[in-house]
């Protein structure tokens, strides 16, 4: 079974601008179809509405950057495609578990936590990852634009 088309490129231009401001009307305009249209098929194939999707993929890309810079949480919103420190830390408290800064804290002391909070967070950070990796196996199972690869005896 193949992937969707538009699905495909829908990911691929929210994996492109995952950095800037992505709104479903960005998507109509780039895509050409009913806003309707596009939450509906991108929620039927990968069975998460779009605006998490682009919320999860952030998250995912801000704890790298969180774990190796001494940026501070601000930059690191603005860097990931948030547009403010405050919405960036409730997307994270709610989708990893923890506030950014504790997850800093927690990263640099690896203390303070209980050992159900800590499960927690790896849990959290693992979804956060299957969410990633069902996006590129999705991609992956896109029919070729150039149809199947064939030898001819033709050359």
């Amino acid at each position: 079974m193949y992937s969707n088309d538009t699905v495909c490129d829908i990911i691929k231009y929210i994996d492109k601008n995952i950095n800037k401001k992505i709104t479903i009307d960005n998507l109509v305009n780039e895509f050409h179809f009913n806003r309707y249209y596009i939450m509906k098929l991108f929620k039927k194939e990968l069975n998460i509405s779009i605006i998490n999707y682009i919320n999860y993929k952030r998250i995912f890309n801000s704890l790298k950057q969180l774990q190796i810079t001494k940026d501070s949480i601000l930059k690191i919103a603005l860097d990931n495609g948030f547009y403010s420190q405050e919405y960036y830390s409730e997307m994270f408290h709610k989708l990893v578990g923890i506030s950014p800064v504790k997850y800093k804290t927690f990263l640099k002391y690896k203390q303070n936590l209980s050992n159900k909070k800590v499960n927690k967070i790896l849990n959290n950070i693992i979804y956060l990852n299957e969410i990633n990796t069902q996006a590129e196996t999705y991609l992956s199972k896109r029919k070729s634009i150039n149809g199947p690869k064939t030898l001819s005896i033709f050359k």
